[in-house]
């Protein structure tokens, strides 16, 4: 169990982690560290924290600080915060990128007590609010460059995520970051693009309202997450997300293809191939 807990970030993601803690039984003390005040008013309400202070204060009373902000300004406030720690304190971040956070602090003199870490989880909703009970349980999460935490730090933090029911997947940052690409960035931008179509083409919003199905809903759902916080992970990871999405967009045009030419039996093979999908995925 640790003592202190300081949380960066009194988010989605963050105060989850934060009730997580709590329920488990592995923290005795959760502080919270924002950038505005009424985020960590509201988190003071929901009990996601204890108490709210400023950074240097918060680190130099905690055991863990746990790093969940937008990927371009994760590299800054881990920096500074391996500045500020001993060899006893713990650092690790949630950062949905890794390779740009990696090579940033590769040669900081503490970089051994810093721990890359991805829970593979979230939802279209931000702001402590969002934040909910048992979140983390049967998702996986990567743990990246493990070899350079100290093997304290990395035992501490890998019996968290344990404890939260997490699946611990080990990577490199590169291969992270490609993958990532493939099963969560592109899903956020066909959806933005999928709800910028939509809202482009139909100007009647109660048609979409009423008509619009389950599939639609389910499609376009992530359109709702957070601009602030994904258009920094698309641009941290645009090689790979470029790459993804120019695969796509091929695949788009195959069954562009198909309507214009009419070729309903290629059109049938397609949709064929795709459904090869629900033996990974059940």
């Amino acid at each position: 169990m640790f003592n202190n807990v300081t949380i960066v970030g009194v988010g989605l993601i963050s105060g989850s982690f934060a009730l997580a803690l709590k329920e488990k039984g592995l923290a005795k003390h959760i502080i919270g560290v924002s950038r505005t005040r009424e985020s960590e008013q509201k988190a003071l309400k929901l009990g996601l924290i204890d108490e709210a202070l400023p950074l240097k204060e918060a680190i130099q009373k905690s055991d863990l600080i746990y790093v969940a902000i937008p990927v371009d300004v994760t590299i800054p406030m881990v920096t500074e915060i391996l500045d500020q720690i001993n060899d006893w304190q713990i650092v690790a971040d949630a950062g949905s990128t890794k390779m740009a956070l990696c090579k940033a602090v590769q040669l900081h003199p503490n970089r051994h007590r810093f721990v890359a870490t991805h829970p593979m989880w979230g939802t279209e909703y931000s702001g402590p609010e969002a934040a909910i009970h048992h979140a983390f349980t049967g998702r996986s999460c990567v743990i990246c460059e493990k070899e350079l935490s100290d093997a304290d730090a990395l035992q501490k933090i890998e019996n968290i995520y344990n404890n939260l029911g997490m699946h611990l997947v080990y990577m490199a940052p590169d291969a992270h970051d490609v993958h990532a690409a493939y099963v969560s960035h592109i899903s956020h931008i066909t959806s933005f693009a999928l709800a910028n179509t939509v809202l482009e083409k139909e100007k009647e919003e109660d048609a979409i309202f009423d008509l619009a199905g389950g599939g639609f809903e389910s499609t376009v759902r992530l359109a709702k997450s957070n601009p602030a916080m994904w258009a920094p992970i698309f641009m941290q990871n645009r090689e790979n997300v470029l790459d993804v999405l120019n695969e796509h967009i091929v695949q788009l045009r195959k069954f562009k293809a198909c309507l214009e030419k009419e070729n309903y039996d290629y059109l049938i093979e397609l949709m064929e191939n795709a459904n090869k999908i629900k033996r990974i995925l059940q």
